[in-house]
């Protein structure tokens, strides 16, 4: 009987210092920690030797890009994004067509500035076999405890598979989920 008592007097004070302990500061995250996001993201325009393409001239192209931001401190992290586009088209004559166009991976170190900006240097790894470089500025424009709400600016620059090399102008819009 006694070693029950005492069993269970233990028990209990080992369970209130437990309980007492305060609760971690949820202000300041622990790293690294991880966030996903979508959004989507539409070409305005690109150029290249051999032409100029703005966006809905001949054709309309959405990309729908998915991501993982890996923060490693409150100034830095890395980001994973893989992008499937659509592109539609009406060829002259014809009925309207859409296909999925591409798909791109394009990972990049992520650099967090004030005033919620960001700088994100992206590669560029596209199914088409086109390969470059992506250099995004980001700005979170609205802060929920569901998500973040943001856009981007970026200016693609592409290479390879028998084209000439090409550079454009995104405008990307998503969330970030907290």
């Amino acid at each position: 009987m006694r070693k029950t008592l005492f069993s269970l007097v233990l028990l209990c004070a080992m369970a209130t210092g437990a309980w007492a302990q305060s609760a971690p500061d949820t202000a300041t995250p622990a790293y690294p920690y991880v966030k996903g996001y979508l959004s989507f993201i539409i070409p305005w325009v690109t150029f290249s030797k051999n032409s100029t393409t703005t966006e809905f001239q001949h054709s309309t192209t959405i990309g729908f890009p998915v991501g993982l931001n890996i923060y490693y401190s409150k100034r830095f992290g890395f980001s994973y994004e893989i992008t499937p586009s659509v592109v539609w088209t009406k060829p002259t004559g014809k009925e309207g067509m859409s296909k999925t166009g591409n798909l791109l991976f394009d990972p990049g170190p992520v650099f967090r500035l004030r005033h919620n900006i960001n700088v994100i240097p992206r590669l560029a790894f596209e199914t088409q076999g086109r390969y470059g470089f992506t250099p995004v500025l980001n700005k979170v424009y609205c802060k929920t405890r569901a998500a973040d709400c943001w856009f981007s600016i970026s200016f693609p620059a592409r290479f390879g598979n028998s084209a000439p090399a090409s550079i454009g102008a995104n405008l990307q819009i998503g969330f970030t989920f907290n």
